[in-house]
């Protein structure tokens, strides 16, 4: 949750973080971290598989969780809410399973990826956009990559 608490220090508001990974691998951890930083309470940080999202405000910046796991296509985004929440400047959007409403989602988002590492470790790689790299250049001693634009 260090991690986590760290990468939430530069959240300014607006971005859409998609979280991806196996299950059990730390998606809601990490937003438990986020929310912690953000001002929100992290025990209110739940798995949203079933409710598909939850809002959390009252922090620095509201935190809209989402779960895309258990939908199928990207027209089928409409129950989690996320069009309401997606610019705004007040709000982060974290969402677990993104790839599969990918097509609906920002290509400037932010991909957050959780990989098991035998017996209990994590790797977490972190792609931050171009237009989001200044803000996150000092993020945890470099443990995400900024993607550059390849010419």
């Amino acid at each position: 949750m260090l991690a986590a608490a760290s990468f939430a220090e530069r959240l300014r508001g607006g971005e859409v973080i998609g979280l991806e990974g196996a299950l059990g691998s730390g998606k809601t951890t990490f937003v438990r971290g986020l929310a912690g930083a953000l001002g929100v309470p992290p025990m209110r940080i739940s798995s949203p598989t079933f409710v598909l999202c939850q809002i959390h405000r009252g922090g620095r910046l509201t935190l809209v969780h989402a779960d895309a796991y258990r939908l199928h296509e990207s027209s089928d985004t409409s129950g989690l809410g996320l069009e309401e929440s997606v610019g705004d400047p007040s709000a982060v959007i974290a969402i677990e399973w993104p790839q599969a409403i990918e097509s609906a989602l920002p290509a400037d988002r932010i991909h957050i990826e959780f990989v098991h590492i035998e017996p209990e470790g994590r790797l977490i790689t972190a792609t931050i956009p171009p237009g989001w790299a200044a803000a996150f250049a000092t993020a945890v001693g470099g443990w995400y990559e900024v993607d550059e634009p390849r010419s």
